[in-house]
């Protein structure tokens, strides 16, 4: 393990408890709020704010024209084509098991994007924890698809509902690994901001458009326990989640960042236990006993298998790059 990943240690474990805390919030807001509403306010404050206090902090963003392309797409991924499904389909899916199925799929889509965009180099645990992961996933959901075939309209809706989780693990892993560059040469506080605002107003406006009551939750007449649901998700989902994740991810890189998903979903699972009522069967735990195990081959990958980043190459007088010495 690198002195660096070391040095996040805590970020890694803070992230990993309050990701896995926040499915609590998200199922407790869309029982009462419209999803799409209730994610795209959430995300717009919180990126508002963050891009205020790093105007305070006199950390400004300090994109060119040229990376603001990204920038857009970095945030229509990671937030407007990731929460938007995932909170539209958690309407018919309890949070733990929503919350295993996203967070299991996050660490193989950044693996795979990472490896198809040169971020990192193959590695043999690297394929044992995408195995492992999708052995998990059969075991949990080869019921609930084949449960289609019985043509209950509920199994449907459930079905169509992991795909849409299903479908934003992996809209989230490409933005995260899209992301890596900016991240090198701007504050990870300043891009969770930009993203966060950006990709809240698009989800905002789809919801203002489409759904029906969304106009009725402009008024904020949602009840004490939805307002605190969505207070908890912009304070520690976004303002404090979403920037230590960036900073994981321009320090310790896609695969190790996102094995942060292979330790959440125990959180959420145990939460849902406890203040849902949400059963947790033999199966469930035999399943996230494989997640464990794939977690683990990710944070044990050798450091070799990360690429240099740019900052880590510096330039001889006659323009040659030589690689800087680890610390």
């Amino acid at each position: 393990m690198r002195p660096v990943f070391k040095s996040r240690m805590f970020d890694f474990v803070l992230l990993c408890l309050i990701w896995g805390s926040t499915w609590i919030a998200i199922k407790a807001g869309i029982h009462s709020v419209p999803p799409m509403f209730f994610a795209g306010s959430r995300f717009t404050v919180a990126g508002i704010l963050l891009l205020l206090i790093g105007t305070v902090r006199r950390e400004p963003l300090g994109l060119t024209l040229a990376q603001l392309p990204r920038l857009l797409v970095i945030s229509l991924l990671m937030i407007s084509l990731c929460y938007g499904p995932l909170f539209w389909g958690m309407q018919y899916v309890n949070s733990g098991t929503a919350a295993v199925l996203e967070l299991s799929l996050t660490p193989i889509a950044l693996m795979c994007f990472a490896l198809l965009l040169g971020e990192e180099r193959w590695q043999p645990s690297k394929a044992g924890a995408i195995a492992l992961g999708v052995m998990g996933l059969g075991l949990l959901y080869g019921p609930e698809a084949m449960s289609r075939a019985t043509g209950d309209a509920t199994a449907g809706q459930r079905l169509w509902g992991i795909i849409a989780i299903a479908a934003a693990a992996f809209t989230y892993g490409l933005g995260s690994v899209l992301a890596k560059p900016l991240l090198r040469e701007h504050p990870p506080f300043q891009i969770a901001g930009a993203t966060t605002a950006i990709g809240g107003l698009f989800l905002l406006c789809y919801s203002l458009l489409v759904e029906d009551a969304a106009w009725i939750a402009v008024y904020g007449r949602w009840g004490v326990g939805p307002w605190l649901a969505w207070g908890f998700l912009v304070l520690f989902g976004s303002l404090i989640g979403y920037t230590i994740f960036m900073r994981l991810l321009r320090d310790i890189g896609p695969s190790k960042a996102g094995s942060y998903a292979f330790v959440s979903p125990i959180v959420a699972v145990l939460l849902g236990e406890v203040w849902l009522g949400e059963e947790v069967s033999l199966l469930d735990l035999a399943a996230m006993t494989l997640m464990m195990m794939a977690a683990y081959l990710a944070l044990r990958a050798e450091d070799s298998s990360a690429l240099p980043a740019k900052d880590a190459m510096e330039d001889l007088p006659d323009g040659r790059p030589v690689r800087k010495p680890r610390r």
